[in-house]
């Protein structure tokens, strides 16, 4: 096996844990991507209590499942954004508390950092008998927010002044998270994608440098949000080889619809026809995922192919499995010889 395969429990937290662990199982998966939200990862709990992450171990262990990385888009959204009345709904209770804006900015950047903690403990918890992993940096995948993303359309005119008060304000909220995650060993790695700090290659080199090269802060690599952009997603594995610490397998197709409906989505819902781009399951989208797998292995990638899966056309549980079988087809072990050295014996 070349790289183990994970599926991303984001889009599954209607489920229950145990169930979510049974059904990857099924559907053919190594290990899991684990959502801090549903019930699948309680950041308090795992701090709290050393029980409650030996038996999130259990119950992976149990299904035959490991896992690699947790992750926290939802809290680290509110950290950087301007918020408003929609990041109730994908926040915790106590992080939203009475919806001031500065406070739940605090509040994110505060538990991000106990994410952080919780996924040191649980990685420095799991089996002897899985011990693939080691004592490598812990990962945390998840969002930054943004404070200029709706300044994306230069209009009103917005100079150079305006967007790097908006990388600073990053750097101000985020390097005392990534401080904390260097004394834990714990990388951040955030999915690159509209509504970020960090949206295509341009700005994912000006967010590295606002954090003045932090080692802990990376990428969890997703081409589904660079593709239809018109951004070279193979390019962004080239240039930031030493920073990806994850890598999703999620797919898009762009160029379809009627023409009715541009890169910026029309204000259209997900799955309509008209669209020009949408996510598609693994493999049937225009994303070239045998590119990209010779630039990972060329960068020396080791970790999971975590399969995000997102379409709104196709039956979960079917996409899934179809998903976790394309995979496996698809990555490969890079060669350990040259392949003409034999050719003087």
């Amino acid at each position: 096996m070349a790289r183990p395969v994970t599926l991303f429990t984001g889009q599954w937290a209607d489920l229950p844990f145990e169930t979510m662990c049974a059904k990857a199982a099924e559907f053919g998966y190594d290990g899991l991507e684990l959502a801090c939200w549903g019930d699948h990862f309680d950041v308090v709990q795992a701090n709290k209590s050393a029980k409650y992450v030996k038996q999130r171990w259990e119950i992976l262990m149990d299904h035959g499942l490991s896992c690699y990385a947790i992750s926290a888009h939802l809290v680290g959204q509110a950290v950087c954004d301007r918020i408003d009345e929609r990041h109730k709904s994908i926040l915790p209770e106590e992080i939203w508390g009475d919806g001031e804006p500065e406070g739940v900015r605090k509040r994110a950047a505060k538990r991000m950092i106990e994410t952080g903690k919780a996924a040191r403990k649980f990685m420095d918890a799991k089996p002897k008998s899985d011990n693939k992993w080691g004592v490598k940096p812990a990962v945390v995948n998840g969002f930054t927010g943004s404070s200029v993303w709706h300044s994306i359309y230069a209009f009103p005119p917005t100079d150079q002044k305006y967007w790097e008060k908006g990388f600073k304000d990053f750097a101000k909220r985020f390097k005392p998270i990534l401080e904390n995650y260097d004394k834990l060993n714990v990388n951040f790695a955030l999915e690159v994608h509209p509504t970020e700090i960090a949206f295509d290659i341009a700005s994912a080199q000006r967010a590295i440098d606002a954090v003045g090269g932090h080692k802990r802060f990376g990428f969890n690599y997703d081409p589904s949000h660079l593709g239809y952009q018109g951004v070279d997603y193979v390019k962004f594995l080239r240039v930031f080889p030493n920073r990806i610490f994850h890598c999703h397998v999620k797919d898009a197709w762009w160029g379809h619809g009627d023409g009715s409906v541009g890169v910026f989505g029309g204000h259209t819902d997900f799955g309509d026809p008209t669209r020009y781009w949408d996510f598609r399951s693994p493999g049937r989208g225009d994303t070239d995922f045998e590119e990209i797998i010779v630039a990972l292995n060329d960068i020396a990638y080791q970790g999971p192919l975590s399969v995000e899966w997102e379409d709104g056309r196709m039956d979960r549980e079917h996409g899934a499995t179809e998903a976790c079988a394309f995979v496996r087809a698809l990555d490969f072990k890079p060669s350990a010889i040259a392949f003409d050295a034999q050719f003087d014996r």
